[in-house]
This record gives structure tokens, sequence and C-alpha cells, in this order.
């Protein structure tokens, strides 16, 4: 039997885009990105390691995030870009102690040349802060059961919102899905521990939205397409 009684209400499927505001602040070389990294507004390690999933990208897929990205095809550093690559924001607590993990990577890379370079002005790193807008799609779930049917027809920026953007929103940490069934009388904790094993950073939100289906499909048994 379906859990009844969710104290949530229904699952109101949101969709989103993320708004990219300048900030007016650059960088020329890795000093300057250090020196920026203690300051800006978190908007900015948010857009900068999440915004690349909202929008076109052809870059090089190993570097996952733009610090990466920059200091790659920037400053021809693939020590430091190799070292920023790895790094998955889905570990940290909040955007804070990714800031804090991001600036020490810089500062050791920092000690360890022996002149910083500079890139040309048109290759500066631009500071980019990121505003979420957020439209209500008129979809509306009423049993976990559903969502099986429903992830795999939504929108990446659906996926984004719900799975992403949620673990910063909510005062869990916990994407929609999990925070929605977990207020079912009778959560489905077997699924709930079956999301939380996805890591929605280094894959693109096609594939996140794959691996949630299947995930979901396979809970409720039923054929994945």
């Amino acid at each position: 039997m379906a859990p009844q009684n969710n104290s949530f209400g229904p699952f109101v499927v949101k969709d989103c885009a993320l708004v990219a505001v300048a900030t007016g602040k650059k960088a020329q070389n890795l000093r300057e990105l250090r020196d920026n990294l203690t300051t800006i507004h978190p908007g900015c390690i948010y857009y900068h390691f999440w915004g690349g999933l909202l929008r076109p990208r052809f870059d090089d897929p190993q570097f996952n995030n733009d610090f990466a990205i920059w200091s790659h095809y920037a400053l021809h550093d693939d020590t430091l870009a190799e070292r920023l690559a790895v790094i998955d924001p889905t570990d940290f607590q909040d955007l804070e102690s990714l800031r804090t993990e991001l600036t020490e990577i810089v500062e050791q890379r920092l000690e360890e040349v022996s002149w910083p370079e500079w890139v040309r002005p048109d290759r500066q790193f631009q500071f980019i802060r990121s505003q979420i807008v957020v439209f209500d799609t008129g979809i509306k779930v009423e049993i976990p059961e559903q969502l099986a049917e429903i992830v795999p027809r939504m929108s990446v920026g659906s996926i984004f919102y719900h799975f992403i953007d949620a673990r910063r929103r909510t005062v869990q940490g916990l994407d929609d899905f999990r925070l929605w069934i977990e207020g079912f009388d009778e959560p489905l904790l077997e699924l709930c521990d079956q999301l939380a094993t996805v890591d929605p950073y280094f894959v693109t939100l096609k594939e996140l939205r794959g691996k949630l289906a299947t995930v979901l499909n396979c809970h409720f048994r039923r054929p994945v397409s």
C-alpha cells in the first residue's frame, strides 16, 4: 500500500533558471584570484561550481567548475586545474566551507610557484553571482510511486532545482525528493537511502535525471525506459 498523509502536501514540481549577475570583480593572476575569493559574495562560489550545469558548455568536461577551467585555459596551470577539478561541492556543509577549501588550494599553489602568471586582459577571471528564477510547472505528485513516472519527463531545470539547489535551500540540507518522501506517515527510508547515494556533481543534468529515474524505477519495480 502506498504511504498516505504527507505533512508537506503534494510534491509541487518547479522549474528554474540561473541568472548571471556581474559583480565587477576580476582576477588577472592567481594572487588576485585568491584575494577575491576571500571577500566575494557566496553566490559567486555557487555560480562558478554549479552554474555550468544549466548553461551550454563547450569546455573540456574533465574540468567541472569555472575555477579549474580558467586555471587550465587562461593560466595554463594544469597542476592547479587538476586540484580544483576534483573538488566535489556536495562534500561540504555550506558555501563558506567550500570557499575555505578553494582558497587553501589556491594559496598552496601560490607557495609553489615563483611568480604568479598574468593572463591577457581578455582572459581575466570574471566573478559572476547567481540569482535563481523559479517557475511553477503546474505538475503535482500525490504519492512517491508517481515520481517514477514524472522524473524522467522533468526538465533539467526541474532536476537542478529539486535535487541540487534544494540542498542549499532546505534546513536539513536534503534534496526535495527525500524531504518530501520523509514527510509521509510511513516514509520509504530505503528509497531515501538510495537517492542519497546519487552524486549530482560529476555528471550532466540529463545523466543525473537518468540516474534518479533508475533508482525510482528499480525501487518501484517499474521497467526502465
